[in-house]
This record gives structure tokens, C-alpha cells and sequence, in this order.
């Protein structure tokens, strides 16, 4: 520095000094500088200090030359000293040439810079907070500092600023936020720790609300969180915590619809506790001012219901939310827009809506692939369930194969859940949804099934689902789509091109939707024969339980009378026997069928025994069950002319098991009874005909053994006593019709057969 240039009023003395290396003679200078400004001060001479302090700070602060720039600091802060509580006349011109130094390259002069603002925020006091942004923002940048010495210096300034900021009552909140929000997304774990302790000592004052812009600062606080520091993390927490109390404390002022969407886009692991809890606070006050951002909490939420208790925590929040937020959706937001307006708005009103209103201000906010709407207005009872966003969701989880049980199950009851409340807008989705509600019945959780069941059941007989009848396989997936001939008419149903009717009493709670389910159900079954063998009896039982167990075997028995895969058809209508003759669920059924008093009982068995006589032995048991014993007879007379296999063997040893059954027990009485059911004994010793030497054999044979000799059971005679044969007692059903449908049938599959097996059959297979 030139020596010879007039620094007046300083004297060359004191500008020497203030350019020494040495420390102590730059105290001297400054205790010089010091008792000449107190001079000015006496004088109020203002001009005379500006002067003093504009070249302390041109000339020296900011000199090239270290030592220039370490003495235009203590002399800076001995001015400071020197005019007490005048120094807030003169804070810019101190305090901006401290700040430059700040950025200095050296860390001694950074460490010099940050006392001396020491030393001037310490004389100051509340006069510096007008200048209170540039403070924070030159002190979050020294909380970063690499050096020790100037990270210490800061501190001891930053813990001054702040019992400054915490004993005023003139915080400029609202002129520090924009710098607060913009600071908050510091990587750095040092000014992440200097803007978390802000935070913490700002919302502790009283009189700063900080609340009200909690929605500026939220999304940085939970990057925070997720800092790889446990010390950032635990201030982090507590932090949170003090909002979310004072949230519980005042919810009425909480903007919640601006930071919905910021819990959403939250959910790594570290975080994810603390989201939750959030949200489900969130969704517990705010109601159904979160329901637009529906889509997004379930983004969130689902994934966490599959946890294992290592997050048992996480879990049981994520549980909460989504119990929550399902109460929210309600029959109302089935309503229409215009339905919506109409109830909001007095008739003839001009002006729009509230909600109308409302809408007008949703804004959209994308985050990575996803969209949520955001409602600017905090009236709650303007908000609208976004169904599309919430079934692009839940179908997006049930096709993703990585998706946890417990996941899928809350994706099936959200989605059972929707049919029940939204029934007409949910059926605007269900073509899409269909095709992976089948393909889920393929999982390997019985729960999942039972869900799934639920979901379909409830398409099924939707009175919503009666309005739509066109394009019944429309959008279906062409592997899961059963092809029946149309224009047939069997027992109740009507097939023409791809419209079903209805003609039958006995169905009347069901819609469009429930025999499309049958058809695919059935082909499902037809392409997946594990998931026949392994899951068909539960899934038709429940299905029993769920629907109309009438409607069910109604329905695929007229399906499966038009299969064109015999095989399969066979294989179903054993299935379908063996639930009908030993399900619990099957119990009214079983007792329609019994007594055919009625002509829609009559109706019913006729449309069971065009289908089951895919399956011979099926159609045995069916008139065993029917007590149509000379009609049975007759069909095993027929058994001479079939081919019988060592499977067709085995479906008779079963049906003998099953005569030991209780569901037999009303036939086995009848034995005693041999005057009037003489076609029962008959049918069954015609069955043990049919039977090799062996277990079943013995077993029929036995049994056949005790009935009595009808001598010794004859008693005096009603000559006006019914008949007890059930083909004499029905006049609805053509019983020589029935027999020529079983032997057509049976060419079918006798000629099948025969085209499989060519000229060669296996010798093994036949008897």
C-alpha cells in the first residue's frame, strides 16, 4: 500500500500500523481508530466518520494485501465500538466490506473477518436485523468452512445473531423466507446443520409463525431427513416434530392441500417412517382435502403394507393412512360434476360455483412419471376424488409381479371398496381392470383369491353394471376369452353374438358382467388345469358364498354345453359334481334339487343334465341326487355301450364312496323301501356290475346286502299311496329327450376319443 497517499483524518501512524504484519501493532492502530471516531461522534461530526469508515473499508478491507485487509477489519469493528448505538446509522457501509472478506481465500483472514462482524452485530444488536439476510447468508456459507478455527469464529457469531433474532419482536419472516427456502437445499451436512438449528430456534420464538410457511420449507426438510449424518437426522426429527405438534394444536391453519403433495414424493427408506406418520396425521385432520392427492398417498402407502416387521413401525402407519383415506371416499363422489354443481349452487345463480371456483385453481404438479393435482383453496368441501388416478395405481400394482401379498390385498379391497362407494363411475374402468382380476385368481395367496372373488362377485351382480351390455368381451384379453357359438338357447340363457340375456327368474341380481365372468372364469380354468386341479373347488365354493349358487351352476352348466374342448368339459363337470354333492355351500342347492316340486327346480336340472352329460358317471350321481332312480337305471343300462376306461372306473368307485356319505344318507333309507324303489336297486347293483373285484365292489356289495326282503317289510297297502319314482311324478321334464342328449353327447366324445387315439390304443386303457 502507498504510505504517501492522504488517508486523512487517519495519521500515517495509524495507517502503518494498520498495514503491520503483526497483530498486536493492528490493535494499537485500531484502539487509535476507536478513540478518534468517539471524538466524531462527541462533535456529532456524521461526515467525518463516514469518511473514516468508506476508507477503512475501500482502502484496507478490501485491499489486494492481506495485512491491508486484516487491519481495514479490526478497524471496521473498532469504529462499530466507538459509535455504540449510532452504529446502526452506519451498519451498511460496516458490514458489507466484512461480508466480501468472508470469500476470502485465506483462512486467518476469514477467521478476522467473522470477529470483527462479531464485534458489530455485538455493539448493534436489533439494529441489525434490516440486514439480517445477508448475515444469514455469509454465515451458512462459514458453516461450511473447512477451516476449524474460522467453523468456531461463525459459531460464536451465529449463536449471537440468534439470541438477537429470539429477544425482537421485529423479524422479518416473510423477507427471509425466499433465502430459507432457497438455502435449505444445501448438500452440505455443515449449512444443513446451520439451516436445521435456524429452523428449530425460529419456530421456538413466540411471536415468529412460522407454521404459515411451513409449505416453502417442507420438501427441504425432508431432503434433510434423508441425510446419511444421524446427528442431521435427529435435529431433523425434532424439528418436524415441534411442526407437527403445533399442526395437531391448530389445524384449521395448516395449509394442508399445499404439502399433501410433498409427503408424497418422500418415501425412501430413511424417510419413510416420518412420511407416514405425516400423512396419516394429515389425512386424520385435513379429511377429504387430501382426497385429490389420493393417487399419490397410495403411491406411497401401498408398498409399505408389505413390510415385515423390521419396519413394523412404518407399516402400521402406512396401515393407518390407508384405513383412513378409504373412509374418505363416500357414495357422494358417485355424483357427477354437474350433479356436484347443482347441490353446491342455488338454482338460476349465475355466478359459478364455489367448487367450480375451487377447480379453477387446481394447478398440476409432475413428479417423475406421476401427475397429482393440487387445490389451491383451503375450502374442504370443494375437493374431488381423483378415480382415475387411483385405479391407474391399483391396477399398476396388481400387474407388477414383485408387489407383496398385503399389497395386493388393500389394492383388492380399495378396489372392492370403490364398487361399493362409486359404482357408476368405477364401471367407466372395469373393462381394463377385468382381464388382471382373472389373471389374479392364479395367485398363490388363498387371501388374495378370496379378495379377488369379492372384487368380481361384486362387478357381477352391481345393479350399475345392468346399463352396460354391449361389448360384453370387448377389451378382454383374447387368450382369457371363452368362445361359445352364439345364437343357442339352453336352460336360461341366450348367446347372440356377444350380448347375453337373462331369461331366467332364478338370476335376477346379476348384470352384463357375470356371465362375461363365467365364460372367462371357465376358460382360465380350460388354459391353467393347475389352477383347476389346485384351486377350482375353492374358488366355486367361495363363489357360491359370494353369489347366488344357482346362478352360478346355471350359468356354466349352459356354458359348458356348448364347449368344444370335450375333455375339459368332462373334467368340469366333475368338478362341478363333486362340489355340488359335498360342499357345505351347496346345502340350498342340494335341497332345490332334491324335490323337484317346482317347475324352475325342473328347469334347473334339465339345464345341469344337458352339461353333465359330458361326464356319464356325473349324470348318475346328479339323478341319485334328484331321486330320479328309473332314469339313473336307464343311463347305466347305456354304460354297456360306452368305453370304459380305468378312469371312468375310477369315477364310479367315487361315487360309491360317495353313497356312504351323509349327503346319501335319504337314499340309503330308501332301501327299505324295496316295493316302491325298485329302480334304485336296480341303478345300483347295475353299478356293481360295473365294478372289478375291489374295494368299492365290496363295499356296494355289502351294502346292498342289508336291504330286506321286501316280504318281511310289506305292510298294509294305500292303494292310493304316491309313487315314489320321480320320473313317473314329473310332468315338466321329457325324460326320453334326456336320454337322447346323453347319447349324442357320448358319440361326441367316443369320436374324439377315437380321432386321438387313431388305429393304435393303448391296451392298458381299456377294459
Amino acid at each position: 500500500m502507498n504510505t504517501e497517499k492522504d488517508f486523512s483524518p487517519l495519521t500515517p501512524n495509524i495507517v502503518r500500523a494498520l498495514n503491520d504484519k503483526l497483530y498486536e501493532k493492528r490493535k494499537v492502530a485500531a484502539l487509535e481508530i476507536e478513540k478518534l471516531v468517539r471524538e466524531f461522534v462527541a462533535q456529532n461530526n456524521s461526515a467525518q466518520i463516514r469518511h473514516v469508515i468508506q476508507t477503512l473499508a475501500n482502502e484496507f478491507a478490501l485491499s489486494l494485501h492481506p495485512h491491508s485487509r486484516k487491519g481495514g477489519l479490526i478497524g471496521l469493528a473498532a469504529c462499530s465500538i466507538a459509535l455504540g448505538k449510532d452504529s446502526g446509522l452506519y451498519l451498511k457501509e460496516l458490514i458489507d466490506p466484512v461480508l466480501t472478506c468472508f470469500n476470502d481465500s485465506d483462512s486467518r483472514l476469514r477467521y478476522y473477518a467473522c470477529e470483527a462482524l462479531y464485534n458489530i452485530v455485538k455493539v448493534a444488536r436489533g439494529a441489525v436485523l434490516p440486514h439480517f439476510n445477508v448475515l444469514f447468508d455469509g454465515l451458512s456459507k462459514l458453516a461450511a468452512d473447512p477451516d476449524p478455527n474460522v467453523k468456531s469464529g461463525s459459531e460464536l457469531l451465529d449463536r449471537l445473531l440468534k439470541d438477537i433474532v429470539t429477544e425482537s419482536n421485529k423479524f422479518d419472516l416473510v423477507a427471509f423466507v425466499p433465502l430459507l427456502r432457497e438455502r435449505i437445499y444445501s448438500n452440505n451436512q455443515y449449512a444443513r446443520q446451520f439451516i436445521i438449528s435456524w429452523i428449530h430456534v425460529l419456530e421456538s420464538v413466540p411471536d415468529i409463525n412460522l407454521l404459515d410457511y411451513l409449505p416453502e420449507i417442507l420438501d427441504g426438510l425432508f431432503q434433510i431427513l434423508g441425510d446419511s449424518s444421524k446427528e442431521i437426522r435427529r435435529m431433523c426429527e425434532v424439528v418436524l416434530g415441534e411442526f407437527l405438534k403445533e399442526i395437531k394444536k391448530n389445524p384449521s391453519s395448516v395449509k394442508f392441500a399445499e404439502m399433501a403433495n410433498i409427503l408424497v414424493i418422500h418415501s425412501n427408506d430413511l424417510i419413510q417412517l416420518t412420511s407416514m406418520t405425516w400423512m396419516r396425521e394429515f389425512i386424520q385432520l385435513a379429511g377429504r382435502v387430501v382426497l385429490p392427492y389420493s393417487s399419490g398417498i397410495l403411491t406411497a402407502v401401498l408398498p409399505c403394507l408389505s413390510y415385515d416387521d423390521r419396519k413394523k413401525s412404518t407399516k402400521e402407519a402406512a396401515s393407518a393412512c390407508n384405513h383412513s383415506l378409504m373412509k374418505l371416499v363416500t357414495p357422494e363422489d358417485d355424483e357427477d360434476d354437474e350433479e356436484s354443481q347443482t347441490k353446491s349452487s342455488p338454482p338460476g345463480d349465475g355466478t359459478p360455483s364455489k367448487k367450480e371456483g375451487d377447480l379453477n385453481g387446481k394447478i398440476r404438479i409432475s413428479t417423475g412419471s406421476l401427475v397429482y393435482s393440487v387445490l389451491c383453496s383451503s375450502d374442504r368441501s370443494a375437493v374431488t376424488l381423483d378415480l382415475d388416478g387411483i385405479v391407474q395405481v391399483l391396477d399398476r400394482h396388481l400387474h407388477d409381479s414383485s408387489t407383496g401379498m398385503m399389497t395386493r390385498i388393500a389394492v383388492l379391497k380399495w378396489l372392492y371398496h370403490l364398487y361399493i362407494k362409486t359404482p357408476r363411475k368405477m364401471f367407466k374402468h372395469t373393462d381394463s381392470l377385468f382381464p388382471m382380476l382373472l389373471k389374479t385368481l392364479s395367485d398363490e395367496s388363498d387371501e388374495v383369491i378370496l379378495k379377488d372373488l369379492e372384487v368380481l362377485a361384486e362387478i357381477a351382480s352391481s345393479p350399475a353394471g345392468q346399463t352396460d351390455t354391449s361389448g360384453l368381451c370387448d377389451n378382454s384379453d383374447s387368450k382369457t376369452v371363452l368362445h361359445i357359438p352364439g345364437g343357442v338357447r339352453d336352460g336360461s340363457f341366450y348367446l347372440t353374438g356377444s350380448k347375453v340375456t337373462d331369461l331366467s327368474p332364478s338370476t335376477p341380481s346379476m348384470n352384463s358382467y357375470f356371465y362375461k365372468f363365467m365364460i372367462n372364469l371357465l376358460k382360465r380354468f380350460s388354459l391353467e388345469r393347475k389352477l383347476l386341479e389346485m384351486r377350482g373347488a375353492f374358488i366355486i365354493r367361495q363363489l357360491c358364498l359370494l353369489l347366488h349358487a344357482e346362478n352360478i351352476f346355471h350359468s356354466m352348466a349352459d356354458i359348458l354345453l356348448k364347449e368344444e374342448d370335450l375333455k375339459f368339459a368332462s373334467t368340469m363337470v366333475q368338478t362341478l359334481n363333486t362340489i355340488l354333492l359335498t360342499s357345505a355351500e351347496l346345502f340350498q342347492l342340494r335341497n332345490q334339487l332334491k324335490d323337484l316340486h317346482t317347475q324352475e327346480s325342473c328347469a334347473l336340472f334339465c339345464c345341469l343334465y344337458r352339461s353333465w352329460c359330458h361326464n356319464p358317471v356325473a349324470t348318475v350321481s346328479l339323478c341319485f341326487l334328484t331321486q330320479n332312480y328309473r332314469h339313473a337305471y336307464d343311463l347305466i343300462q347305456k354304460f354297456g355301450d360306452l368305453e370304459v376306461t380305468v378312469d371312468f372306473l375310477m369315477e364310479v368307485d367315487k361315487l360309491v364312496q360317495l353313497i356312504e356319505s351323509p349327503i346319501f344318507t335319504y337314499l340309503r333309507l330308501q332301501l327299505l323301501d324295496v316295493e316302491h324303489n325298485p329302480y334304485l336297486i336296480k341303478a345300483l347293483y347295475g353299478l356293481l356290475m360295473l365294478l372289478p373285484q375291489s374295494q368299492a365292489f365290496q363295499l356296494l356289495s355289502h351294502r346292498l346286502s342289508c336291504v330286506p326282503n321286501p316280504e318281511l317289510m310289506r305292510t298294509v297297502e294305500d292303494p292310493k299311496a304316491p309313487v315314489r319314482d320321480k320320473r313317473l311324478a314329473q310332468p315338466h321334464i321329457d325324460y326320453s329327450e334326456l336320454l337322447q342328449h346323453f347319447d349324442r353327447v357320448q358319440s361326441k366324445h367316443l369320436e374324439v376319443r377315437h380321432k386321438r387315439a387313431g388305429r393304435f390304443e393303448h391296451p392298458d386303457r381299456k377294459l
